[in-house]
């Protein structure tokens, strides 16, 4: 299977990707020359998500007689500039995906449909709150979150125990410290052959937003309560970056698995040159049908707080769509209780409802490790949402490659690199 991402959290404008072998193009996207009942939809996927969406099309066609679901399936690489070239252009399409990180970038450029004329209140309350905060801006909502994927600690439990750790953590209440977390380390380095190494982070190829989890698992904060005051640089910012670059300093990591590497964190896993690796829930299905080994999935290491990435999508319906009530109402299907249910089931995600308990979705794959990721996703704070979704993250997260980047690869010290990170913010929100 293609290593084709869904990247949580922010992704960056150089992203590297894989073409999937069924694209069709940004073909048919144009709203202002499309047949009437006729909708486009534009999107990137897994292999099982593709299979998902399509299921999901044909059952909107066959309950809303003479509609067409244009579905076009792109490279992940290809997604946004596309879209930004064919909003400026006027023909983008009706509806199209978006990770929550790069949703502020459109919601707050008055781009996107306003849903909240198509939702009730009582509908509204069906959304998990963080999730639709994830939507809104300014407290308005342009889209709906379709599902969520957060990260949690895969082990190969075989390299483990030959480590002699075998009392893994399963819950929130008895995930590991940070001080339990690198006394693993300690004993994997002295376990594993020189070319093998304790764990890999998934911060690569657009992913460096990840490494916000350790500064919230700090209890430290990006930016103020107004969204544009830099916080990072604080004793929580100091905390978070000189246990992140021991990390490289002591060996624990691949040198080539920094946030610039072009190798992602689970090939480094499927090819056992680590015994864990921090992943998200999207990549079961492929970690499952590439590693020749035994493995299981542990909660993410807790300081002040646990904590994780925001992942996932929303679908969103552009402003200029000619047929904004028929793409509201593809909207509320796809995010409908039993269909989001059905993608979730089939995808490896996670809900966005909390009349959805993902306890008892059928995940098609490896559903025993699961209630790790479920249980993960309750992590996730408010502020942490608030903080994942402001419109600078995509421009703050260029300044935060480079710098972390500096800082684990080329030695530059933690005070200068949140000092250059904290210029960066001020440049990106204009504070």
């Amino acid at each position: 299977m293609n290593h084709t991402r869904m990247l949580s959290a922010l992704s960056l404008a150089a992203v590297t990707a894989l073409s999937l072998s069924a694209c069709t193009g940004f073909t048919g996207g144009g709203s202002t020359t499309q047949q009437e009942g006729t909708l486009t939809f534009t999107t990137w996927a897994s292999e099982s998500e593709q299979t998902a969406f399509e299921s999901l099309v044909s059952q909107f066609e066959s309950e809303n007689e003479g509609v067409t679901v244009q579905l076009n399936v792109v490279p992940y690489d290809q997604m946004f500039s596309n879209i930004d070239a064919q909003l400026s252009a006027g023909n983008a399409p009706d509806i199209f995906r978006v990770d929550y990180g790069n949703l502020g970038v459109y919601s707050s450029q008055n781009q996107l449909l306003d849903v909240s004329p198509y939702f009730t209140p009582e509908e509204i309350e069906q959304f998990t709150p963080a999730m639709w905060e994830a939507v809104s801006y300014d407290g308005t909502p342009y889209g709906v979150p379709h599902q969520t994927d957060v990260s949690a600690l895969l082990v190969n439990t075989q390299l483990l125990s030959a480590a002699g750790i075998t009392d893994l953590p399963t819950t929130q209440a008895d995930a590991w410290t940070w001080d339990e977390f690198a006394d693993v380390a300690v004993k994997l380095k002295a376990s594993l052959p020189a070319d093998k190494y304790p764990f890999v982070y998934n911060w690569q190829l657009g992913g460096t937003p990840r490494w916000l989890s350790w500064l919230f698992q700090a209890d430290g904060a990006l930016l103020g309560e107004d969204g544009t005051t830099p916080e990072i640089d604080s004793a929580a910012g100091t905390e978070a970056l000189d246990f992140t670059r021991s990390f490289f300093e002591k060996g624990w990591v691949p040198p080539t698995s920094s946030v610039k590497a072009a190798t992602y964190a689970d090939s480094f896993f499927t090819e056992e040159s680590v015994a864990m690796a921090f992943l998200g829930s999207f990549v079961v299905p492929d970690i499952e049908n590439l590693a020749g080994f035994d493995w299981t999935a542990l909660p993410m290491p807790v300081n002040d707080r646990g904590a994780t990435d925001l992942g996932g999508n929303a679908l969103v319906a552009t402003q200029s769509s000619a047929q904004p009530e028929l793409a509201a109402k593809f909207l509320r299907f796809m995010t409908d209780a039993d269909n989001m249910t059905a993608f979730c089931a089939a995808t490896n995600e996670l809900p966005t409802r909390v009349d959805i308990d993902p306890s008892s979705i059928p995940f098609a794959v490896r559903p025993d490790v699961m209630p790790v990721f479920v249980e993960q996703a309750t992590a996730i704070q408010p502020s942490d949402v608030k903080q994942l979704t402001s419109p600078s993250l995509a421009a703050i997260a260029v300044s935060m490659q480079d710098q972390l980047e500096a800082a684990f690869v080329n030695g530059q010290s933690t005070a200068d690199t949140l000092a250059n990170i904290t210029t960066g913010i001020r440049q990106a929100t204009g504070s």
